[in-house]
């Protein structure tokens, strides 16, 4: 961490970053890359500034130059948290009345082949391409070789947020109770996600009964009843901003014969698509190790989505580990195992952890107990 601040990593870190970028946008035959607020900015800099109608753009050179940020202003006090004055980065501030895109061009060359970030919005990126005269093209197949291996800090960062996560669930006896609307038992995890270490609760999901079988179902003002199945998944950002993300299934009470058995072949499936994580493999096979299982006992068909997202700065980037996916995983990449079952109108089920690929396997950042708990 830097001295002052455990927003963000030392100086050093993001140097090196910036480094690496301007050299796999040399190898990928590009000029500069252009990056808006974002977890792009953030990771290549550490810089928290927010995207608004006025320009803020951080331009990398490929060819080493010392990297600018084009910033209104009024939003100079944004970057003094970020790396950007002890790496001596060039800051061009501008004022209303004044084009940013030509202040922009103006630090490259003419015809220069540029990249954008994937979360560029429209508003500033048509104007990019018109100040060119040509569109940009995407800087996600540059960004992605850096922001997929994550280094010991990161990873550090990432077990710290599994760890406060995992404190989370720890507490679920204490909200989840019957006779409560999933809307209460949301606004208690809520705060406790913000009491076991995170800066923001960024998602809960409380899916109880036939809510569970929707798997981006969020929270609503159903009462949850005596033998419910529950799913909760839940996760926040811990400083510098990495991300927690786990789900664990409940049953208030006891739950019926087949319903703990299809939950029992879940755990297994999610068993299975972490024992397959290792250096080597590719990212659809891990995929197809728990999906596997669930077809063999016939639930495959309940099983309907990717079995998991990479996860850092951002909840979801990549890799993906989904069917025809064939990138081969490397030690550092971090991502989601979350196979689930649902069932339209009855019950759904979702077992996930946060898992880092080591050299010879995988560390899971998340160790909370992985089958049906009983409340």
């Amino acid at each position: 961490m830097s001295d002052h601040d455990e927003s963000r990593f030392a100086a050093a870190v993001y140097g090196a970053r910036l480094e690496r970028a301007a050299e796999l946008a040399r190898n990928a035959h590009l000029d500069a890359l252009l990056i808006t607020p974002g977890s792009d900015l953030r990771y290549l800099i550490g810089s928290r500034a927010q995207s608004f109608e006025r320009l803020t753009c951080l331009v990398i050179p490929a060819s080493g130059e010392t990297p600018s940020v084009v910033i209104p202003k009024m939003e100079l006090a944004g970057l003094k948290d970020s790396a950007t004055g002890e790496l001596g980065l060039r800051v061009l501030d501008w004022v209303d009345g004044v084009d940013p895109y030509r202040i922009v061009k103006s630090v490259l060359n003419a015809g220069a082949r540029t990249a954008v970030d994937d979360a560029m919005p429209a508003l500033h990126l048509l104007p990019i391409a018109d100040s060119f005269g040509t569109v940009p093209v995407s800087a996600t197949p540059v960004l992605r070789q850096l922001r997929m291996y994550k280094d010991a800090s990161e990873i550090d960062a990432l077990r710290r947020a599994g760890a406060a996560i995992d404190r989370v669930h720890a507490r679920m006896g204490e909200f989840l109770r019957a006779g409560r609307t999933e809307g209460e038992v949301a606004a208690d995890i809520a705060a406790a996600i913000l009491e076991e270490g995170h800066t923001a609760a960024a998602f809960v999901i409380v899916g109880s009964g036939p809510h569970g079988a929707d798997p981006h179902h969020e929270v609503s003002q159903r009462v949850i009843e005596d033998g419910d199945v529950v799913v909760i998944d839940i996760g926040g950002p811990v400083e510098p901003g990495y991300y927690s993300d786990s789900t664990r299934t409940y049953v208030l009470g006891e739950p019926e014969e087949e319903v703990a058995a299809q939950i029992a072949e879940l755990e297994r499936a999610q068993a299975a698509s972490v024992a397959a994580v290792r250096p080597g493999v590719t990212a659809e096979s891990v995929d197809a190790a728990g999906r596997d299982v669930l077809t063999a006992a016939g639930l495959g068909e309940y099983f309907v989505h990717r079995t998991g997202h990479g996860i850092g700065l951002s909840v979801h980037e990549e890799p993906y580990i989904v069917a025809g996916n064939d990138l081969v995983l490397e030690a550092g990449m971090a991502f989601s195992i979350e196979p689930g079952v649902y069932f339209p109108g009855s019950w759904g089920a979702r077992i996930e952890d946060i898992v880092v690929v080591t050299e010879d396997g995988c560390e899971s950042m998340n160790n909370r107990p992985h089958g049906l708990t009983r409340l």
